[in-house]
Formats: structure tokens, C-alpha cells, sequence
């Protein structure tokens, strides 16, 4: 029994860089997301396809690395992502507004394929529902999602393997009725899901007045974990001494109509937007 589609780990990139000793270090995800570019019924279905994270995961990197599997079981493979151009312009697009914590980029999909990457991209117009779309669901706190990323830099052995978190919607609403830039999940998060895409659970009960959601669909992406300070008293002065920042255990998501806020604001004519399911890297060069 599959709850989430299993394609839905090939749309989910592992995003990496050097530090200046020359080593590697994976810190963040990312997803490969599908604008759907053609309007006519008759016609097939294009995409552009680009690379959705965080603003602040490619903000202080001079350059990325991605990491995806090959096809038949083959060890994963590493490609060079450039962010900058000669001029030291990015090659990346931000939201129009600078509080909004979302970075997508045009890749080469099709290059991806020919180097025989196990690869895949959710479609704008088939798996994706926007708060409009959520609150037409009469999705609300309870409801189950999971979180899909590489937290802690743990891609994996050999091969990528996308580590999967379930938790709820601990606060939907003040999202839903654009109160807020973020909703929040009951759900662990680390250094290293910053990007990762969340995914709406399917549920084949709903109670009485509502009506079941089965379909899972891509709802946005993690920024951060919510923190809370515990500080330290002293016993002698019985004051303040030292403050930890922990984690709280819930996770703060951007819903994903940032991200098509963020395509649209740089594609003339704008890019088309999903319609409602039915219920039931132009700069990507290879690592040898």
C-alpha cells in the first residue's frame, strides 16, 4: 500500500557545496517543478522545469552541487549547478517580496533524462493544489502531511535515498485566509529539509459533513523549524546564565503558490496556472 506516489522521491533533489578545505557537504533539499507551458487540449502536455528550495539556501553559496539517482540501481550521480553568471548576476529567481523565503531555477530536464537520471518533476496542473484549492478541500488542523528531504546531510549509501516524515497541520487557517506566509507542521525538521517539498496526505475517511481527500498533492515547501529558547539559571544569582535555542518540533512550510508567484514574476506572458485534479538545467553540467 502506497501513500505516496513513488515518483514523488525522483522530483526530490539532495543540494550540496564545498566548504574551502575542498569537502563536500549536503545542506538542503530541493524539488524539480513542472509549469505546465501549453494551453491547447488537443496539444501534449509541456513543461518548464525548474529548481524549487530556499532564498537562503542559495543566497551565501557561490556554487551547488545536485545529487540524483541513475537509472537501474546505478550509484548516484553528482552534477555541478552554477548559481552566477560571468557578471555575477544569479541565475535564479527570488519572490518579489524579500520576506518570502523561496528560490526557483530553470534546469534542463531533458539533460537530466539523457544522462539516464532516475528523475522526475511534479506537474503544476496535476499534483499541486494552492490555498484556494486546499480550502476548497476544507483541508484544516489534523489533517496528515509528510515532509520529504535530506535532513542533516543524510542522502544516503550508494544511491539517494529521500527520508520521509509524517506529522499534521498544526496551524492551516491563518494561512488559508492569507494571514500569514507560512502554515505549520507537527513534524521534525533539521538543518537539510530547508526546500524539501510537503506532501498532503491522502485519507480514505473523513467525518461526518466532509468528504474524504485522496489524492496527495504537493502543498509547499519547508523554510525552517520553529525554535524556542530554554535558558539556563543560575543557582547562585537566579538569574539568566545561559540560552539554547531548541527545536520545537514544528515545522514552519511556505505554501506553494510562493513558488508560482515567484515563476510567474519572471515569465512573460505568465505562466499557466493548475487547474482542479479529479478526486480518484540550462546550467547543469555533469561530475565525472
Amino acid at each position: 500500500m502506497a501513500l505516496i506516489p513513488p515518483f514523488f522521491m525522483d522530483c526530490v533533489a539532495a543540494i550540496g557545496t564545498t566548504d574551502s578545505q575542498g569537502e563536500q557537504h549536503w545542506v538542503a533539499s530541493g524539488f524539480l517543478y513542472g509549469v505546465r507551458i501549453t494551453n491547447d487540449a488537443n496539444a501534449p502536455r509541456q513543461y518548464r522545469v525548474y529548481l524549487v528550495t530556499n532564498r537562503h539556501v542559495f543566497a551565501d553559496l557561490p556554487h551547488a552541487y545536485l545529487r540524483f539517482n541513475p537509472q537501474a540501481d546505478k550509484p548516484a550521480r553528482e552534477f555541478h549547478l552554477e548559481l552566477f553568471d560571468d557578471a555575477g548576476k544569479p541565475l535564479w529567481y527570488t519572490h518579489p517580496d524579500p520576506a518570502v523565503d523561496v528560490a526557483a531555477m530553470p534546469i534542463h530536464f531533458d539533460l537530466l533524462q539523457e544522462r539516464g537520471m532516475q528523475v522526475a518533476y511534479f506537474e503544476n496542473d496535476e499534483h499541486v493544489a494552492l490555498l484556494g484549492m486546499l480550502n476548497e478541500l476544507g483541508v484544516t488542523e489534523g489533517d496528515f502531511a509528510y515532509v520529504l528531504g535530506f535532513p542533516m546531510g543524510l542522502i544516503g549509501g550508494a544511491r539517494n535515498s529521500v527520508i520521509v516524515r509524517s506529522g499534521a497541520l498544526a496551524r492551516v487557517r491563518d494561512a488559508l485566509a492569507g494571514a500569514s506566509n507560512t502554515f505549520l507542521v507537527d513534524a521534525f525538521v533539521f538543518p537539510g529539509n530547508s526546500g524539501g517539498p510537503v506532501i498532503l496526505k491522502p485519507e480514505a475517511v473523513a467525518i461526518e459533513g466532509t468528504r474524504p481527500q485522496v489524492v496527495p498533492y504537493l502543498i509547499g515547501l519547508v523554510q525552517a523549524y520553529v525554535p524556542y529558547d530554554d535558558v539556563a539559571i543560575s543557582q547562585q544569582t537566579g538569574r539568566p546564565r545561559v540560552v539554547f535555542e531548541e527545536n520545537s518540533g514544528l515545522a514552519a512550510v511556505l505554501p506553494i503558490d510562493f513558488v508560482e508567484e515567484t515563476i510567474d514574476a519572471q515569465t512573460l506572458p505568465p505562466v499557466q496556472r493548475p487547474a482542479r485534479p479529479a478526486q480518484s538545467a540550462a546550467n547543469v553540467e555533469a561530475e565525472d
